[in-house]
């Protein structure tokens, strides 16, 4: 097995792609070792000194560190990744193929009336953001619209990432207010 990997716009996160499918469909974060209880490769990837942060993408996994060097990190990171998918043990401890867009759903935000607008903000993200952004080894999606205001989730690589500002602002902000004219502007959550 080789697995394939690219430095992404944040420097303190490393995007592994294993050449397989990672998760199908959606995104999934484990942001500390409790959430990472759920699924066997992020527990043994957290066990690794140094890794705070596990993202699934549909075929790459970025991890994040808090310090360290990527020179002493990534061998274990390589190794836990290639011990996962050798063993044959599924993504998810409780065998599920599931992902955080059920949740994020739920917890969206926004006037019924702006329903159609809402509509064309999801579909604009979805089609042309999120497949920009996970080249990079990140995820953004929709949670709320309220005066002219886009809440959006900042997942993996673009969690934290010093260029995430830019990224908002001048990329996606100027995306939407060039499509959506009642946009006013893009925050994160």
């Amino acid at each position: 097995m080789f697995i394939q990997t690219e430095a992404t716009p944040n420097p303190a996160t490393l995007k592994f792609i294993p050449g397989r499918i990672v998760l199908d469909g959606g995104a999934m974060e484990f942001t500390d070792r409790a959430g990472a209880a759920r699924s066997p490769l992020a527990e043994r990837l957290f066990e690794v000194p140094g890794v705070t942060g596990v993202f699934y993408g549909s075929d790459f996994i970025t991890v994040t560190k808090k310090d360290g060097d990527w020179q002493h990190l990534k061998p274990a990171i390589l190794g836990a990744i290639m011990e996962h998918y050798m063993s044959g043990t599924p993504l998810l401890a409780d065998g599920t193929i599931g992902s955080d867009e059920l949740r994020d759903e739920e917890d969206e935000f926004f006037d019924e009336a702006d329903a159609e607008t809402v509509d064309m903000i999801k579909d604009l993200i979805e089609t042309r953001v999120r497949p920009a952004v996970a080249n990079d080894g990140g995820d953004i999606t929709f949670r709320g619209f309220k005066d002219g205001i886009v809440y959006l989730n900042m997942k993996g690589a673009c969690s934290g990432c010093p260029s995430s500002t830019a990224t908002l602002q001048h990329g996606i902000q100027n995306l939407l207010r060039h499509f959506v004219p009642e946009v006013v502007e893009v925050r994160p959550m």
